[in-house]
């Protein structure tokens, strides 16, 4: 029986835990070039399993704020942009901008355009010149068709320590000439004085792709070890007297 036990709860960690993974709302790429510009897109799963996501609210970064931001048009969306003023004027290409975008609002068009259960949406933005720091947070509400709320605004863990559990999408900034840029085209540097027209659906891979590979390998060794475990189990009860 305990042998048993073990290989249902092992197959249970296999079933669950990948989508857990992947339930995160993050930004693609993750990685970007300071000084640079960048089309970033916003991936958000539907986690619940009786209501659709009906809009997103992404927050822009006051401390660090963005020169241009441009938003990619989708039909199935309108989309909001509310403004506000930096506490100290931005530079870009020799001007000085008083106004940046505070944040984003996209609504689903009709119910049709929701987010249903077991779907996910990318919602785009072109953004520069991306400033010198070492990463941006993108805090994130998510808006079901029942009213519920789900606030993506935890702040990046410190190294070695656990995630958090609702974390905001965050973008990670890299100096230039970094060698970590290299063969990374949405992490380049913009070589003239407008936005790069980057196409988002060539962006690599998001950091929640990386969680599901974790998750699966994590869950395969926890199958691995319990169906030991079980082996051992019947092992000593054919020995028992």
């Amino acid at each position: 029986m305990g042998g048993l036990v073990a290989v249902v709860v092992a197959a249970c960690l296999v079933g669950v835990m990948p989508g857990v993974a992947f339930a995160h709302v993050v930004v693609s790429p993750g990685t970007a070039t300071q000084g640079g510009y960048a089309a970033l897109t916003f991936r958000v799963p539907n986690e619940r399993d009786d209501a659709s996501t009906t809009g997103i609210e992404v927050q822009f970064p006051t401390d660090f704020p963005l020169a241009s931001v441009s938003v990619k048009p989708d039909p199935r969306y309108r989309y909001e942009i509310t403004k506000t003023k930096p506490a100290r004027p931005v530079e870009a290409h020799g001007a000085s901008v008083t106004e940046v975008v505070g944040k984003i609002t996209w609504t689903a068009a009709d119910p049709e355009s929701a987010i249903k259960p077991g779907e996910y949406d990318e919602f785009s933005v072109s953004v520069g010149p991306l400033p010198e720091t070492d990463l941006l947070v993108f805090k994130t509400l998510q808006r079901y068709g029942d009213g519920e709320v789900v606030r993506w605004i935890q702040e990046p863990a410190a190294a070695g320590a656990e995630e958090p559990e609702r974390p905001a999408p965050v973008l990670r900034l890299l100096p230039k000439g970094s060698d970590d840029t290299q063969g990374n085209p949405a992490a380049q540097p913009s070589t003239g004085t407008g936005e790069v027209a980057l196409d988002a659906s060539s962006a690599p891979a998001s950091g929640s792709d990386t969680g599901v590979a974790w998750a699966v390998g994590l869950s395969a060794a926890a199958l691995v070890i319990s169906l030991a475990c079980a082996a051992t189990l019947v092992a000593r009860r054919r020995r028992a007297p």
